[in-house]
């Protein structure tokens, strides 16, 4: 456990104690405490309650001089042989009978009191801000301005680092059945490989994730031209999208860690319509689930589908592939894609197709029937309404499973086909075709040239909103 989720843990317990033992001070009559055993604190209410706290504590005070328990059961004796280390001076003023006269007990509890309150009300927010969310540089951009890498833990040790380049998932940490954590996310250890090397490990996406066709759409009557930065379309914002620039974060809460990423993207920015103002804020639960929220407005009408492109492995960045991990999608249906993965307009039903994982299969079960170049998944579901959740994830060998929900229509499942052993990732590790997937919830691509998708155009004084949560457990 983290030393300061420690030290604060403690110092609460101190804290909570110190609560009572003031409330017991401030009565009437003071009650009298006896430090070892004697048959008088089972007739005195206060200092048999006092002895219930110190048992639930494991807080020992006692006389070595004095030995006899005079009949008190073993679960209410306060004297026992193992605090030699206890202040002598007042261990030297204890009476024969294993006693304190009443003027020195109340003045020694309340110093203990008085002081284990200061220290527990230091302690609480102590742990709040230094252990739930905790910050350090993270290197610089090229154009110089700071990185900063923003680590968010829950209390059941869960983990998610994020940076302020790109507002990107950098590590994320989530334990197996027995209890170890493993860093889940594939990511570099530092800024710089994000800059020119990075397949979008963990970034948020936009303005429009997945692709374009020909970087062309229509939007009331007018054509914007996006830059084509893949095979003669555009693909997850153009040339510098979202991903590609700096955000300010803001910490908006400790219980649960939360942090936001916002920045404006100016009317232009890579081809497209309006100036955007954008909002992504990641939580951390303390029911092991990673909460994004997006938030966006537009002052002149503009196209959006914003998404997180993080790269899973749920036995660990850089172990394996993930081909015999057990994918489930609740969609009945795909948009069929071409040779440029743009769709052909068409919604296809996934019955009878290696696109079939509404009853759960490993991801390598069908891979080769896919096709493509490279072979492999990289589809949008389209996601059955009203299901209990989009997709779930489970790795046999750790016994993690991970469920997706959200409130898009799409899922674009991709198998990291693109990935081929020459990124050098976390720990020095290389990764391998398959050795991901990702799960991005989203509008379907191409949607501007579609009219028979949902729509994504936002317009002025409409607010657009998104929610996907990954939620983590073990079985």
């Amino acid at each position: 456990m983290n030393f300061y989720l420690l030290r604060g843990r403690l110092f609460r317990g101190f804290w909570l104690f110190d609560c009572h033992l003031l409330l017991s001070l401030t009565q009437r009559r003071s009650p009298t405490f006896y430090l070892t055993g004697n048959k008088n604190v089972t007739n005195n209410t206060q200092s048999s309650s006092l002895s219930h706290v110190f048992t639930q504590m494991n807080v020992t005070l006692f006389d070595p001089s004095c030995k006899k328990s005079e009949g008190l059961p073993q679960s209410q004796r306060l004297g026992v042989d193992s605090v030699a280390q206890m202040d002598a001076a007042f261990l030297n003023k204890f009476p024969s009978q294993c006693t304190l006269s009443k003027s020195m007990k109340k003045m020694r509890f309340e110093i203990v009191a008085i002081c284990g309150f200061v220290l527990g009300a230091w302690a609480i927010p102590l742990h709040a801000d230094s252990d739930a969310i905790v910050s350090k540089p993270f290197g610089k951009t090229t154009a110089g301005e700071p990185i900063t890498l923003y680590t968010l833990t829950n209390d059941k040790g869960m983990s998610v680092s994020l940076m302020d380049y790109g507002a990107t998932v950098v590590n994320l940490l989530v334990s197996d059945r027995t209890g170890k954590l493993d860093d889940i996310a594939l990511g570099f250890e530092s800024a710089e490989p994000y800059f020119t090397k990075s397949p979008y490990f963990g970034a948020t996406i936009g303005r429009y994730g997945n692709r374009i066709a020909k970087g062309t759409f229509q939007l009331n009557g007018e054509a914007y031209h996006i830059p084509t930065n893949n095979n003669g379309n555009s693909l997850h914002g153009g040339d510098i999208g979202f991903d590609k620039h700096m955000w300010k974060a803001e910490t908006i809460g400790t219980t649960p860690p939360a942090i936001r990423f916002t920045r404006t993207s100016p009317d232009g920015e890579e081809g497209y319509p309006g100036s955007l103002d954008v909002a992504v804020t990641f939580t951390l639960t303390d029911k092991n689930q990673l909460r994004i929220s997006y938030k966006a407005t537009t002052d002149k009408p503009t196209v959006l589908n914003l998404t997180n492109h993080t790269y899973f492995n749920l036995a660990g960045a850089g172990n394996g592939t993930v081909l015999g991990q057990v994918m489930t999608i609740h969609a009945k249906a795909i948009t069929p894609v071409d040779s440029l993965l743009i769709p052909t307009g068409k919604i296809q039903e996934v019955e009878g197709t290696p696109w079939d994982f509404r009853k759960g299969k490993a991801i390598g079960t069908d891979i080769q029937a896919t096709g493509g170049n490279p072979i492999g998944y990289d589809h949008n579901f389209v996601l059955d309404k009203g299901a209990t959740y989009a997709a779930q994830v489970y790795e046999p060998a750790s016994g993690r499973l991970m469920t997706v929900t959200t409130d898009q229509p799409g899922l674009q499942f991709y198998s990291g086909n693109f990935l081929d052993g020459t990124l050098t990732g976390k720990g020095g590790k290389v990764y391998p075709q398959y050795s991901a997937f990702c799960l991005e919830s989203q509008h379907f691509p191409d949607s501007p040239n579609h009219a028979n998708f949902p729509s994504t155009v936002l317009k002025p004084g409409d607010v657009y909103k998104s929610t996907t949560t990954y939620s983590f457990e073990n079985k």
